[in-house]
């Protein structure tokens, strides 16, 4: 048996506990190494602790620096942040990984094999916003400031290059919009031109795209693209445009990676109208937790699980409702366990 790898782990709210569940019979199906520390946040935390990231919850991740997450609610009213953007801040997790791979066939996209890479604390999702009052209208103006520095540009586009190379991914697109944020944008893209030249000219084929044309570019012909790399807001949109590409966030597992401490999620909602109800699919969960693997050093049982939950999906045919099937999320996860076992 592997060495034990500690690791935490946030159920989270709506459909979280159920995705969880289903993820972990997985992973001990694949006899997988992680030795568990549960902890609450969201939604979860609020109630309990009055925040929705807890301090037992924070304490836990600087100890394992590793941790599996369900979707997290943030509640409205309050004055609460995302627990995902305080997670981000806090753990000073500045790539954010989202893979987009075709597991169904036949969908009106088809052989789909890309990565987003983004950057995740700078840009416009800092914060700085205010309001300018006139005429006494409290929000008559309304500014919001972005900030992209060089050291966080040049950190963002090493890991998203070397991540290049160790996938063996043949181009990288910078994606920006450097003619009109010439300032904002124009700093990130400098900064992984030069990057470029200088260390990684060769290793693979480097392009250049404007944002909005990048997005209709993606529509028309994503399989010209094999690696994006952009800012945090253009990111946070492209990451779910190449999801959609896929089959929507149910396919879309993220990775939030960091220089102390890495975070693996299923990128999309709590779903609290289907919680309960053996409806959720737990796929991009499951990706996610191959990709947490593949971040151990566990490759050839990431490959297991991925290998599984494609067998299950297309040759055995057991998918949930949002799939076209009729599977809940017990059956289809008995099928997965099967698959594992057998496999």
């Amino acid at each position: 048996m592997s060495t034990r790898i500690p690791a935490t782990l946030i159920p989270g709210d709506g459909i979280g506990p159920e995705i969880v569940d289903a993820t972990l019979a997985a992973l001990d199906a694949l006899q997988a190494p992680f030795e568990w520390d549960r902890q609450i946040a969201g939604l979860g935390g609020v109630k309990a602790e009055g925040d929705p990231l807890p301090k037992a919850t924070l304490d836990s991740i600087r100890r394992t620096r590793l941790a599996l997450k369900g979707p997290l609610e943030t509640p409205s009213g309050g004055g609460y942040r995302s627990s995902n953007v305080r997670l981000r801040e806090e753990f000073q997790l500045y790539a954010n990984l989202r893979p987009a791979l075709t597991i169904i066939p036949g969908g009106r996209f088809d052989k789909i094999d890309l990565v987003v890479v983004r950057e995740n604390l700078e840009g416009l999702y800092i914060g700085h916003e205010h309001y300018i009052p006139i005429d006494g209208d409290p929000h008559a103006v309304a500014m919001a400031t972005g900030v992209n520095t060089r050291q966080g540009s040049r950190r963002l586009l090493e890991y998203a290059f070397e991540h290049a190379v160790a996938t063996g991914r043949k181009k990288v697109s910078i994606v920006h919009k450097a003619n009109i944020m010439k300032a904002l944008t124009g700093l990130f893209l400098e900064t992984g031109v030069d990057l470029y030249e200088r260390q990684y000219k060769g290793k693979f084929e480097l392009e250049t795209v404007i944002v909005d044309a990048c997005a209709m570019k993606l529509v028309l012909n994503p399989w010209q693209f094999d690696m994006l790399v952009t800012t945090n807001l253009f990111g946070d949109i492209l990451s779910d445009l190449v999801a959609g590409l896929v089959g929507g966030l149910g396919m879309a597992p993220g990775a939030n990676i960091g220089t102390d401490a890495a975070i693996f999620e299923a990128v999309h909602g709590s779903a609290p109208d289907i919680a309960g109800k053996g409806l959720a699919n737990p796929i991009a969960l499951m990706l996610a937790a191959a990709m947490m693997l593949d971040h151990v050093k566990l490759p050839e049982q990431a490959t297991r699980l991925r290998k599984a939950i494609d067998a299950t999906l297309n040759v055995d045919k057991v998918r949930t409702g949002d799939l076209g099937g009729s599977a809940s999320t017990g059956a289809f996860t008995k099928a997965l366990v099967s698959r594992i076992a057998n496999g």
